[in-house]
């Protein structure tokens, strides 16, 4: 019994004794890593001429923000498609497409590219034409756009 307690105290010291050169070995090879290459970890993309996809596309906009027109300032109004009139609490507003399909809300004082919403009524909207091609116009033109009977 005494020799089997002797024999396991001794495996137990020749075990902790290795245990430090065990650790020295481990450091010296996490050493030699560090000092090869460090490489980043997770997804890596190279475009390549390509657009970014992890870009954001909002550019630090606000997609809750309650001026909803900006998409429309940079549209001539010769481009906008009036699809429909809508009458809510009094009040109307018109459902444009742009020249992708796009649709935009408008009322009365929104801007556009080349001029701005003259009025709303029930079956046309009246635009005002301020510029052409950038430059002020001297005399501004109306230019209305109708929803015919048929499509109402």
């Amino acid at each position: 019994m005494e020799k089997k307690i002797i024999l396991t105290l001794m495996a137990c010291f020749l075990c902790l004794g290795s245990v430090p050169l065990i650790a020295q070995d481990v450091d010296q090879g996490t050493q030699q890593d560090l000092d090869v290459q460090i490489r980043p970890r997770g997804p890596t993309y190279n475009p390549e001429g390509r657009r970014d996809p992890f870009r954001d596309l909002l550019a630090g906009q606000d997609p809750r923000d309650k001026d909803k027109t900006q998409g429309i300032q940079q549209l001539a109004i010769e481009d906008a498609v009036l699809i429909g009139i809508v009458k809510h609490k009094g009040k109307l507003t018109a459902v444009i497409n742009d020249t992708q399909g796009y649709p935009y809300y408008i009322k009365t004082g929104d801007n556009f590219l080349d001029g701005f919403v003259l009025n709303v009524n029930d079956s046309q909207v009246i635009f005002r034409k301020t510029k052409e091609r950038g430059i002020p116009l001297t005399n501004p033109k109306d230019i209305v756009k109708e929803i015919k009977l048929e499509e109402r």
